[in-house]
């Protein structure tokens, strides 16, 4: 049994405020502890899993509610009972969650991570209140909502077939991290200016003690300037060629 002395989830407030997000957290614990029947109807569970299922649920209600529920002591009726009186939540969060999905865009966020972040919120709302979002529609959601200065680039990623969310997530955060780079090595040194001395003689020194292959000299971010303005691009740098083509706004 399960150590009862903390809590596995946020308990349930006499609000109902969590109501939705906490009979998911429910109905996980007690299918690992294997006493998911003990909330179905006409179930044929033990008497001592019925009581190990009362506990842990009542163990995770704040102290109004416990008091409420005091003389219930089946864990389906229990069950049924908090369905009966929050489960209308459910048709609040849903306009808000189809809201949020409708407004969602990609211009909208300064990072890609703050957007992935809202959108599996949005989904994992939307999921709980029975609607299906599939990746399909997260990728045409991502598509659609690149900044208006950005159609070439929409399309580039376009043309990779992404058939996963996750994949295309995983190509714009590794194009974003190498943009930030470029930013930070343009910073510390503006086109045109010198060289640090101390630099090149580390350079120096580190290409010594290497395998007789020093690094091209025509790569990386020390490199000389290219015929375009000076800028010196990765790989990567062809899905993301400047910081302001994945976020502006």
């Amino acid at each position: 049994m399960t150590n009862l002395s903390k809590l596995e989830f946020v308990a349930l407030d006499i609000s109902g405020k969590s109501y939705v997000s906490w009979v998911l957290d429910a109905e996980i614990h007690l299918d690992a502890m294997g006493l998911a029947d003990t909330i179905q109807n006409k179930n044929q569970a033990s008497n001592q899993d019925n009581a190990k299922a009362m506990i842990f649920l009542r163990h995770h209600l704040d102290e109004g509610l416990k008091l409420e529920y005091l003389t219930i002591k089946d864990p389906f009726m229990l069950w049924n009972n908090l369905k009966d009186r929050y489960d209308h939540l459910t048709r609040v969060i849903l306009p808000q969650a189809r809201f949020d999905w409708i407004h969602l865009r990609l211009q909208d966020f300064k990072s890609i991570c703050e957007y992935n972040s809202s959108m599996f919120r949005i989904i994992s709302q939307l999921k709980l209140c029975g609607e299906n979002i599939t990746d399909n529609d997260m990728l045409e959601k991502t598509f659609t909502t690149f900044h208006a200065s950005n159609v070439l680039l929409q399309q580039q990623y376009r043309e990779m077939g992404f058939k996963k969310y996750s994949e295309l997530i995983s190509h714009l955060l590794v194009a974003e991290q190498n943009n930030g780079l470029l930013m930070k090595n343009h910073e510390s040194r503006p086109t045109g200016s010198s060289p640090f001395p101390e630099v090149n003689e580390t350079n120096f020194h580190q290409a010594k003690r290497g395998t007789g292959r020093g690094p091209n000299p025509r790569c990386g971010p020390s490199s000389g300037h290219d015929r375009g303005g000076g800028k010196s691009y990765n790989h990567d740098d062809r899905l993301a060629p400047n910081k302001s083509l994945l976020f502006e706004g």
